[in-house]
C-alpha cells in the first residue's frame, strides 16, 4: 500500500472477502442475490467481527424481505435520498462541473491497472469500486475510498439512520478504512449539514444509468461469487 494512504489493519485475503461481498450486497437485489446470501453469510464467518458481523446483518435483512418490496425500497433509497447516493463523487462534486474531472480520475486509476471500464456504469459507482478493490487492485482502489471518505461515511451515517437492510454492507466497508480523525469528521459534519453541491450542469459523456441486473451465478458454490467487473482487459 502507498504511504500517501497507509495500509489497512486487514490481510488482503479478508479484504478481498469484504469489499467483493459489499459490492454484491449494494447491487441491485434480484433473484440471483438472494440465491447468494447464504454463500455470503458463510464468507463473513472468515472476517473479524467488525467486519463480518455488519455484512451478516445485511445478509439476513435481505433474506428476509420479499423480493419486490428489497427492489421498491432499494430504488427509494439510492435513487431518491441525496444522502444516500452510491456514486462518490457526488458527495464531494453534486452534479457539477468538477464532477466530471472527478469520474475522469476513476477511469485514469482504473487503466493504471490494465483495465477499460466500459459505459454500463459509471466509474464512481460504490459497487464498481468495490469490485475493484477486491478483485483488480488492492492499492489503487483503496486510495479510491479513502479519497472518498467522507462521503462512504455519511453514506453509512444515513442508511443506518433509516435503518437500512444495506447499512450493514457499507458499515463493513467503513470498518476496512482507518479510522475518521478531526479532519474528517469535520468533512462528514460539513457534509450532513449542507450537502453536495446543487449546480445543475450536464455531465456529457457521463450520464447516470439504469443498474442492470447482478451477475450470473457462480459454477462452483463453494466458492465466494465474483462481481462482474463491466470492462476488460486493455
Amino acid at each position: 500500500m502507498s504511504r500517501k494512504h497507509g495500509r489497512p489493519s486487514l490481510p488482503s485475503e479478508q479484504l478481498t472477502i469484504a469489499w467483493q461481498s459489499a459490492s454484491l450486497l449494494l447491487g441491485y437485489p434480484d433473484d440471483n442475490l438472494l440465491a447468494r446470501l447464504g454463500l455470503l453469510g458463510l464468507a463473513a464467518g472468515e472476517l473479524p467481527v467488525s467486519v463480518g458481523d455488519p455484512v451478516r446483518a445485511s445478509v439476513v435483512r435481505l433474506g428476509a424481505t420479499p423480493l419486490q418490496e428489497l427492489q421498491e425500497e432499494y430504488v427509494e433509497t439510492f435513487d431518491s435520498r441525496r444522502r444516500c447516493n452510491l456514486y462518490l463523487t457526488y458527495f464531494a462534486h453534486g452534479d457539477t462541473r468538477k464532477r466530471g474531472i472527478a469520474l475522469l480520475r476513476f477511469k485514469q486509476t482504473y487503466l493504471r491497472s490494465g483495465f477499460l471500464l466500459d459505459d454500463s456504469e459509471l466509474p464512481d459507482h460504490l459497487c464498481v469500486v468495490l469490485e475493484y478493490a477486491a478483485t483488480v487492485d488492492q492499492d489503487l482502489g483503496w486510495g479510491l475510498m479513502l479519497d472518498h471518505r467522507a462521503g462512504l461515511e455519511l453514506l453509512r451515517m444515513s442508511l443506518e439512520e433509516m435503518d437500512s437492510p444495506w447499512a450493514g454492507a457499507v458499515a463493513a466497508v467503513c470498518a476496512t478504512l482507518p479510522a475518521l480523525r478531526g479532519g474528517q469528521w469535520d468533512a462528514v459534519r460539513r457534509l450532513a449539514a449542507e450537502g453536495p453541491p446543487e449546480e445543475e450542469v450536464g455531465l456529457s459523456p457521463y450520464g447516470t444509468p439504469q443498474l442492470g441486473p447482478g451477475p450470473a451465478l457462480p459454477t462452483r458454490t463453494e466458492e465466494l461469487p465474483m462481481p462482474t467487473f463491466p470492462g476488460g482487459r486493455a
